[in-house]
């Protein structure tokens, strides 16, 4: 596959051209990557209005992954989630609906901002037991029973998976039941770009969502920023035609040429051998999760490149688990009271699975730890994520918090998952929860 933006970038640094254009270091080493960083100028295509080698790259990339339309991101799966859901609303828009979407309460905080932005209303979905802050257990069944007790019908359904502890969603399934009930499925797919490589795709694209955000820096040999929105072969049209409009609209001016090469780089390197490199190393990860649970671990066993260590079962928080681990210069992706996340690449090579095996024997198990993580928050909406977010606000302590109204998307746990959203009164489980989560003050409204 061919990799027209690297070809171009590569051409430019080569010819000694006098650059009296941006960026202001000229192309003069001092990292050493700024020969390679350029920006739009004659022959470089133009991000989010291209004609020229970004829109041959994106085309090298669709096919890849079986969308009608990929478009690159260089600001993360942040802004593809906020072009998509733009789309979203304009599309019920144009067609005489409300721009209502019905969405896992485990989203990430981008959802909200964007919620924010764009104005459109925000149907919360829950598990039926109301899980953990991470997860949110949405079957097929549930939604379908969700969905046809509703009064007026969401435009569309936005699922997060895989979620931050490696769950993965029915996402088969749940297209199926939006379908049927003509609404659209989303999916922030920014922890699962990989999926695609799997001996058998598990990507939403094809899987039946109409539109997905991908974070290709998570799981794929990409520089941190680049990511994908995909738009389906199914899709309705205007979300092809209109996709670089709605990127642009909340997109930089200035996009790095490094991203996008990488981006570029990537799609020659995943058409290369990459399925079945990714596929014998997600058996090695098989046998490590097998070796753990003998030695008394309890993991998630759902998501391929993600080792998700439940550290309450073996005596330790999450966070003591990390620490332990860095001792042995091992350093994780996240963790909490609850959970040690760890995420794998082909690229770490066989040896690190074998040396992590013999680190994990070394972290001596202790007495299991009972007590429990809060359930999910379910809060009253007072106001709209809109109009909380654009309301005169102040900063207070928790312990004066109860009843107020949140007016910040940024009060989380840890993987950026909002405990309250913003708009919804703060009630004695957000305090809990906060309280577990080390927050001391939040932002409300005046």
């Amino acid at each position: 596959m061919n990799t027209p933006i690297c070809d171009f970038v590569k051409k430019y640094a080569r010819s000694s051209a006098i650059r009296l254009h941006m960026p202001g270091h000229k192309g003069v080493p001092v990292l050493g990557a700024e020969p390679l960083d350029i920006t739009e100028i004659d022959g470089a295509d133009v991000l989010y209005s291209s004609g020229g080698i970004i829109r041959e790259s994106e085309e090298n990339a669709a096919k890849l992954f079986g969308a009608a339309r990929t478009v690159y991101s260089t600001e993360g799966s942040s802004l593809s989630i906020r072009a998509m859901l733009y789309l979203t609303a304009l599309y019920a828009k144009e067609n005489g609906k409300r721009p209502i979407i019905a969405a896992g309460r485990n989203a990430h905080k981008a959802f909200l901002s964007a919620a924010a932005l764009i104005d459109f209303e925000v149907v919360w979905l829950y598990s039926k037991t109301r899980g953990n802050m991470i997860s949110c257990d949405i079957t097929a069944a549930l939604l379908d029973e969700m969905l046809a007790s509703m009064t007026e019908l969401p435009c569309a359904v936005y699922i997060t998976s895989p979620n931050y502890l490696g769950g993965t969603a029915d996402i088969s399934g749940l297209s199926l039941v939006c379908h049927k009930h003509g609404v659209l499925l989303l999916v922030d797919n920014a922890h699962g770009a990989y999926l695609n490589f799997l001996s058998e795709s598990r990507h939403p694209m094809a899987l039946g969502a109409d539109m997905c955000a991908d974070s290709a820096h998570k799981t794929l040999p990409v520089l941190t920023g680049g990511a994908y929105l995909h738009i389906s072969k199914t899709a309705p049209h205007m979300f092809a035609e209109q996709c670089e409009r709605a990127m642009a609209l909340f997109a930089s001016t200035s996009p790095s040429y490094l991203i996008l090469q990488s981006l570029d780089s990537a799609n020659r390197y995943l058409s290369s051998g990459y399925r079945q490199r990714l596929c014998k190393y997600e058996r090695g990860i098989i046998g490590l999760k097998a070796s753990m649970i003998r030695h008394g671990y309890n993991v998630y066993q759902d998501e391929a490149l993600k080792l998700t260590i439940l550290t309450k079962m073996v005596g330790y928080l999450g966070h003591e688990y990390a620490q332990k681990l860095l001792e042995y210069n091992v350093v994780c992706e996240f963790s909490d009271p609850d959970y040690c996340v760890l995420m794998f690449t082909p690229e770490l090579g066989d040896d690190i699975l074998t040396r992590l095996e013999r680190v994990i024997a070394e972290i001596p198990i202790k007495d299991q730890i009972t007590a429990g993580s809060p359930h999910a928050v379910v809060s009253e909406a007072v106001m709209t994520p809109r109009e909380a977010m654009l309301s005169p606000s102040e900063v207070i302590p928790v312990s004066a918090a109860l009843g107020r109204v949140l007016a910040d998307v940024n009060v989380s746990c840890p993987p950026a998952i909002p405990i309250v959203m913003c708009g919804e009164q703060i009630g004695n489980d957000a305090l809990r929860a906060f309280e577990y989560y080390g927050i001391t003050s939040v932002r409300v409204v005046k």
